[in-house]
Parts: C-alpha cells; structure tokens; sequence
C-alpha cells in the first residue's frame, strides 16, 4: 500500500479518475463532497473545469494521474477507450504502477479485462479491478450504484472504503474478469425483466386497464421501476408493430400455395386470427368451412387437416393429399398454373 504520509492530510490515499461522461462526473462529485482530494483528467478538456471548480485538481495527462495517485478509477466507453488510456500516448502504462492500483468501473469484455490486467502488471506493476456498475446515472448522482468486482481480495478492501462514497453494495465476484461475467449476468436478468414487463403491459391495455397503475396495485415482487416504464412501452409497441408485419407477409407469402386459384378459393379461406388474451396475431390459417369430399354427390364426413410448416409460412393440406406430389397442370395458354 502507498505510504499514507504522501497522501491527503486526513491520512487517506491519493485518488484520480479518468472518464468524467455520464457516470464518472456525478462519482467524483460524491468523492469530493465526502472530502476526498481527486485529480481528474477526460480526453475531452470541456467536462473537466465544472469538476476543477468544484475542488478537483486538474491532471495534465494520464500518466501525470497515475504518478500522483495512489488509486485510479477510471469509466470509459469500451474495451478499445480503456487500452488507449492504458497504452496510448502519455497513458497509465508510462507511469510507475508499483503499489498502485486502478478500478475499472467500464462495462467490457472479460477477456479483455483480463488482458489489460495482464499487459499493465508486466509493464509497471499495477494492480487491476474489473468494477463495472450497475443503476444508471441516477444511481450514479445518488451513490446507490450496484458494483460487481473481479480482482485481489486485498486489492477489494483497499479500495472499499472509497468505493462506498459511490455505491451501496460493493460485492467481490472472484478473479480479474469476474465482475465483467457478472455484470452480462445482471444485464440478461434486466432484458427479460424488461420483456416480461411489456408483456404484462400490453395484458394489461388490450383488457382496458390503465397500465401506469399497475407499480401501485401489484406486489412488490411485480413492481414495474420508474426507469424501466418508458422501455417497456417501447418495447410493447415494437413487438407488436413486428408481429403484425410478419402476420401479413405470411399473408402474402400463403396465397401462393401449389393449389390452383379456383381450387383454394374452394378449400378454405386465408386468415391471421388474434389471441383473445394478449390481441396479438396467431400465425396461422384456419378453414372457414367444411372440406368436403369430391368423389360424392353426398354430404360425408369432413376430412381430417392438418397444419404444415414451411418457410413460406403455415397452411393447410387435406389427409388425401398427405402423400401425394404436386404436379403443376397446364392451363389453356400451355404454361404451367403455379
């Protein structure tokens, strides 16, 4: 660990942050309101001076950052920002990294995180946390950020204390590049979260329910968050405007069935049905009535149907003609009647 003395006057460790975007301004605002002194360095110069105002100190490169800090935190957009702040000109890789540690609050690749782990140890030193956050910017202004963390146990408690000025929970997932695992985890759990709620939604509006009431009246367990609302509606109107569109290509697509106009026409009528439930359209066709038998003048019984999958959608054939192949007739004009 650094020697204290080098750092802050209440004996607490230097601390930098690299990133100032969405999520890395509002986290360094809460490590200076807690009382902390944090250099702060952006690729962009515009997003540094409110933080610089506030009582941060400006670094002038990244390398400067790591050379004056003990502990680096650091939120960039992708695997590809991280190794240029790494690697690149005047990066973290320039600087003297022995005791030093950085924490990646970046969402990538645990691959990736493994090897930018691997490639800074071997070129200075410096240890690594894969920390990537969960909860928005409104976790982020209002320090309840989720934060799942692959690294050294020991290298975890040395930064726990300055991580809880940004986050509620803290949790050590295992190795370098267990908290990226975790965090693709996390982010399958809110995809179906997020399609399971449209669905519930769109339950709720096709039987007259006002569905902006339902985070009031259902369980707490079927509470809709305020931050997933707007998604869920947009994801309830996209589902349906897309099965309704692949409903009518289907409908296109099973006019041209092997049978003849005249004959179809006589078989059965092609129609998308709806589900009475959810009102979105059953990709199927259904005969309209019944399918008689051509041998007898008779009425006899209807023959059995069934349902036959294609590429080109789903349609009906008699039993009769369950085993017998299609041979294209010729019409009046000599050419085939496809």
């Amino acid at each position: 660990m650094a020697d204290a003395s080098k750092t802050n006057p209440q004996g607490v460790e230097r601390l930098g942050y690299l990133g100032l975007g969405l999520m890395g301004t509002p986290m360094t605002r809460r490590l200076l309101k807690a009382g902390h002194q944090v250099a702060v360095w952006n690729r962009s110069e515009g997003k540094v001076a409110p933080l610089v105002a506030a009582g941060a100190r400006r670094a002038a490169t990244s390398r400067d950052m790591l050379a004056n800090a003990d502990i680096v935190f650091m939120c960039v957009t992708d695997a590809a920002a991280v190794e240029d702040v790494i690697f690149g000109p005047d990066g973290l890789a320039a600087a003297s990294g022995a005791g030093k540690l950085v924490v990646d609050f970046s969402s990538i690749h645990p691959d990736a995180a493994r090897d930018l782990a691997a490639r800074l140890k071997d070129a200075n030193g410096a240890g690594w946390i894969d920390a990537p956050v969960s909860g928005g910017t409104k976790g982020a202004e209002e320090g309840t950020l989720a934060i799942m963390a692959g690294g050294e146990a020991a290298d975890i408690e040395r930064a726990r204390p300055y991580v809880l000025h940004m986050a509620r929970r803290f949790t050590h997932m295992g190795p370098i590049g267990a908290g990226q695992t975790t965090k693709l985890c996390n982010q399958v759990i809110v995809g179906c979260a997020m399609a399971v709620l449209a669905e519930a939604t769109r339950l709720a509006s096709n039987a007259g329910i006002d569905a902006s009431r339902l985070p009031e009246r259902s369980p707490a367990a079927l509470r809709i968050p305020s931050r997933f609302s707007s998604s869920c509606r947009a994801w309830s109107r996209a589902s349906t405007r897309r099965r309704l569109a692949i409903s009518r290509q289907c409908s296109r697509i099973s006019t041209r069935s092997p049978m003849s106009p005249r004959r179809r026409q006589r078989r059965c009528r092609w129609r998308p049905s709806r589900d009475r439930y959810s009102g979105w359209p059953r990709l199927h066709a259904a005969p309209t009535r019944t399918l008689w038998k051509s041998t007898s003048s008779r009425p006899q019984t209807a023959e059995p149907t069934r349902v036959l999958e294609s590429p080109y959608g789903n349609f009906l054939r008699s039993s009769s003609a369950r085993n017998r192949p299609y041979r294209p007739r010729a019409n009046s004009r000599g050419s085939l009647a496809l």
